[in-house]
């Protein structure tokens, strides 16, 4: 669920940019510094599984929720400086002082408020010492952290919001607003319930740790190779079957660890070489596993981190996203789909061999039992309303149970060990995420600048729905450069959700836009950080690359729009408008795919391909009742381009024969 990149180095890879191999920012522990960072990641891991089950009720302990996350807090954040370089030219052979002072830190942090919570509580408001300056600390030890492990423009982020809140009465008209003391800030960000120990952090203790430990115990049971195995042989066969298997496997393991570029990183290098290979430009390859491994974010069941806050800021359940989100991405694959299938026509490309690729039914034999795990997770968290954290934990048990079912998919020991332990590693980078974004929350909400974000953006909008939609994709990719989706999302859903739902767009349509252009980030130049990891694999140009990236994912800049101003792409309505509104979507994103790859049964001219693309975004855009009267116009144009492309291919075959 991670938003940046695992810890897993992959096997075969060429040699990766700082910015993008995480191996390089990372100490060469010694055995004592080793036993307490690995003593406090299988930590992580046991007590966010154990609170996903509720072992705290179950065995009668009495506790807060917030004394939980302070407890994950001095774990986690502890465990960035013990693990996480200061620099990346440092030695890296030993933890300095200054990294156990602030280690020390992060532990008293998050251990005051375990001891002292209940009294924290019935006296909320005070400013004693020891609140606003554990918070100046805590406020210094999450800046530092993010710096290490996520770079400098979440920390120029943060930063700017707070000095915002400490200099607000300072801006003109609507930004003006009384300033609180630095001390109120301080404590605020540290102890109120929407600040560090909010909802950020809410989501990652209670949910996430325990459906990234389902996707390692995956691992562990070779459910890996199982996907892979599925999509060669499901799609091995026919033309461009490497880029279609890119496309499957990479969707697989994107529902599992929603993170792009770990997705990216680990599939990478077995689906980019097969892909040049088999004759696809080394641009496109790259392109096809970024765009591929991005959708896992929003695919259903497991999506991004930002699945599961859209859940819980609507106060609904975990199911209901799943479901809305299910149609949008269908689209999303679909237009990729279509995409790679007609790059593989235009450059006459075979499928591979059927001696070379598995055969389904043994796939099937072997794989069936991996349904089941997947199966519950499903059922429990659609039709049974589980919470999110106890179904992914009752599919952890089910997959533990059905690999010990058969001698391949049986893990020892050893890997389980191996399972728990790189969950708690995959977990700092979320924790360092949660804490960030809570205090970005915290800056956005005692400045009130959410409140008057949202009427500056309704009022620049001049009332116009469609105009503020603009706008908000804008700034949604600009502000999503090269940052995590979550964070993007939690700012964007307190200062311009607000301001959406104001103008008439439902709630879901609203937190599901913001979701997809916060992701869109990852694929959009010039800072899209999952297609320069696919790029430096591929050994391609980053820029040839990444507008490739830009084309193949072409869905996902239209469907946002699409989903707001036709409910029945989020599932709400009749069964009739639901099916009308998936139906005319899916022709809308393929006629468009044809039209930005420019091929059909041959190259399409420029006039084409823009007949092909307005096409399509008409037909996908116009809402139902709209588009019935110019169904006929739209189906007629799509008719003359195929029989003007048949009849070109025609001409030329009469000319070579008659030559």
């Amino acid at each position: 669920m991670s938003e940046t990149p695992t810890h897993d180095s992959p096997p075969h890879s060429p040699s990766l940019p700082d910015s993008i191999d995480e191996t390089k920012k990372f100490r060469n522990l010694s055995l004592i510094p080793k036993a307490i960072e690995r003593t406090l990641v299988v930590a992580l891991t046991l007590l966010g599984a154990a609170w996903a089950v509720e072992l705290h009720l179950i065995v009668g302990l009495n506790i807060f929720a917030e004394q939980f996350f302070g407890l994950i807090f001095a774990i986690g954040i502890g465990a960035v400086f013990i693990r996480v370089k200061a620099r990346r030219n440092e030695p890296g052979d030993g933890v300095p002082w200054y990294d156990w002072l602030l280690f020390a830190a992060s532990v008293v942090v998050g251990l005051y408020v375990v001891i002292n919570y209940r009294v924290i509580l019935a006296d909320l408001g005070s400013l004693s010492p020891d609140r606003y300056l554990l918070g100046l600390v805590a406020v210094v030890t999450v800046l530092e952290a993010t710096r290490r492990t996520l770079g400098m423009p979440l920390v120029w982020l943060a930063l700017i919001f707070i000095a915002y809140t400490l200099t607000s009465h300072l801006f003109p008209g609507m930004l003006n607003m009384p300033s609180p003391r630095w001390e109120r800030v301080a404590a605020y960000l540290y102890l109120d319930g929407n600040a560090l120990f909010g909802l950020p952090m809410n989501v990652t203790a209670s949910i996430i740790i325990a459906f990234i430990l389902f996707g390692r115990v995956l691992y562990s049971v070779n459910g890996d190779k199982l996907l892979t195995d599925f999509a060669l042989s499901a799609m091995g066969r026919y033309r461009g079957g490497p880029a279609k298997v890119a496309v499957i496997a990479s969707s697989f393991f994107g529902t599992i660890s929603g993170s792009a570029v770990s997705n990216v990183v680990m599939d990478g290098p077995i689906t980019i070489p097969m892909m040049k290979r088999s004759g696809y430009p080394a641009h496109l390859a790259a392109a096809t596993e970024a765009v591929a491994s991005t959708g896992g974010q929003i695919m259903p069941p497991v999506m991004g981190i930002a699945a599961f806050l859209i859940a819980e800021y609507l106060q609904i359940s975990y199911g209901e996203v799943v479901v809305a989100a299910l149609i949008p991405a269908v689209l999303y694959y679909i237009a990729l789909f279509v995409q790679v299938d007609l790059e593989a026509a235009k450059h006459n490309m075979s499928g591979l061999p059927l001696a070379d690729l598995p055969r389904m039914r043994e796939v099937g034999r072997r794989g069936w039992v991996f349904v089941i795990p997947i199966g519950v997770l499903i059922w429990t968290l659609v039709f049974e309303n589980w919470r999110p954290g106890k179904s992914a934990m009752a599919a952890v048990v089910l997959a533990l149970v059905v690999g010990f079912t058969h001698p391949d998919t049986r893990p020892s020991l050893r890997r389980l060990w191996v399972a728990i332990e790189e969950t708690g590693r995959t977990i700092l980078d979320l924790i360092v995420i949660s804490a960030i974004a809570g205090v970005v929350i915290g800056a956005l909400q005692i400045s009130g600048l959410s409140f008057n974000f949202s009427l500056l953006l309704i009022h620049a909008s001049h009332g116009s729905v469609l105009v503020l939609l603009g706008l908000t994709a804008i700034v949604c990719i600009i502000l999503g450069m090269g940052m995590p989706t979550g964070v993007i999302y939690v700012m964007l859903a307190l200062l311009v959700a607000p301001a959406l739902e104001e103008m008439g767009v439902l709630p879901m349509s609203a937190h599901l836009f913001l979701f997809y252009f916060g992701m869109l980030s990852m694929i959009t130049p010039p800072m899209c950080i999952a297609t320069f990891a696919a790029a430096t694999i591929a050994e391609t140009p980053f820029w040839k690359a990444g507008w490739a990236g830009v084309r193949l994912g072409i869905a996902a800049y239209v469907v946002p729009f699409a989903m707001v101003f036709q409910p029945g792409l989020i599932f709400e309505g009749s069964v009739f408008d639901i099916a009308v509104a998936g139906i005319k979507a899916a022709i809308g994103v393929t006629v468009m795919a044809v039209g930005v790859t420019g091929y059909l049964h041959g190259h399409l001219g420029s006039v084409m391909r823009l007949a092909f693309l307005i096409t399509g975004l008409v037909i996908l855009l116009t809402p139902f009742q709209s588009i019935v009267s110019g169904a006929l116009v739209f189906a007629a144009l799509v008719v003359a381009a195929g029989l003007y492309q048949w009849d070109r291919r025609t001409n030329v075959a009469q000319t070579v024969a008659g030559e």
